[in-house]
């Protein structure tokens, strides 16, 4: 009985690693006792970096804001004057 049977081919599943990933674990050593001894871990942004960029994002968003506070007192002076 067991002969007769017919074994189902096993469907072979290949992996693609596209290269994105949950976390990046490189700059982690890769044994557990050289974890914190180790110089090679690097926070990935430093205070500087982080500062630099709020300082752009706040640039980038300056002109824009000028005119949404230009277009509200201009709404507001009309509505101040109509009633």
């Amino acid at each position: 009985m067991s002969k007769d049977k017919k074994k189902a081919k096993k469907e072979k599943i290949t992996y693609i690693d596209d290269g994105s990933s949950i976390a990046d674990m490189s700059g982690v050593p890769a044994r557990k006792s050289n974890l914190f001894s180790s110089n090679s871990y690097k926070p990935r942004s430093t205070l500087k970096e982080q500062f630099r960029t709020y300082i752009e994002a706040c640039k980038m968003m300056f002109l824009p804001m000028l005119v949404v506070m230009g277009f509200i007192c201009v709404l507001f002076l009309l509505l101040w004057f109509i009633f």
